[in-house]
């Protein structure tokens, strides 16, 4: 599909829901190595950096963006040992809930289409705060393909809504 036709689409779809905002500009990402294809609400920006998870030194890829008001992201990391990747599913979800004080995550249904299962696979929805004290959400999915874990996230004072189901119902994998 044309990156024209899938703008198409997206407008179309979104004028068909009522539920895409002006403030949002849908654009499909890939990150690079991965099979991965991603809709943003705006053009995110990559960063590599070498972090500790599930007891190694890894290079994550990061993309990110801000748009209506909330953060857009997708991060992954080849975990290579396919044992390391529970631990890491769990160290992304724990560091999430300890970032903003979370209490009492909720739980949602995840699917991705083409997604490796993996128990610890979820997709969460948080309430807590930033540093400074101001209310916040945050929605996030963690997920993996091969030796590949996966976090797609959004943050922001309302972290829900027909924008945030957008951007994570179109997490696939290409064949």
């Amino acid at each position: 599909m044309t990156h024209r036709v899938l703008k198409a689409a997206v407008v179309l779809a979104c004028v068909g829901l009522g539920g895409c905002s002006p403030a949002l500009d849908w654009r499909e990402v890939r990150p690079s190595g991965t099979r991965l294809l991603a809709l943003f609400p705006c053009k995110a920006v990559v960063q590599q950096r070498h972090v500790p998870l599930a007891g190694q030194s890894v290079l994550l890829s990061l993309h990110a963006c801000t748009a209506g008001g909330r953060t857009w992201g997708l991060a992954h990391a080849d975990v290579v040992d396919p044992m390391l990747m529970r631990a890491a599913l769990d160290e992304w979800r724990a560091a999430a809930v300890n970032n903003i004080g979370a209490v009492n995550p909720s739980v949602l249904p995840l699917q991705v289409p083409g997604a490796t299962p993996n128990a610890g696979s979820a997709r969460v929805v948080l309430a807590g705060a930033r540093p400074d004290g101001q209310a916040v959400e945050m929605q996030l999915a963690v997920f993996v393909h091969g030796t590949h874990v996966f976090q797609a996230s959004v943050l922001g004072v309302r972290a829900t809504g027909e924008d945030a189901a957008n951007f994570f119902s179109n997490l696939r994998f290409a064949p």
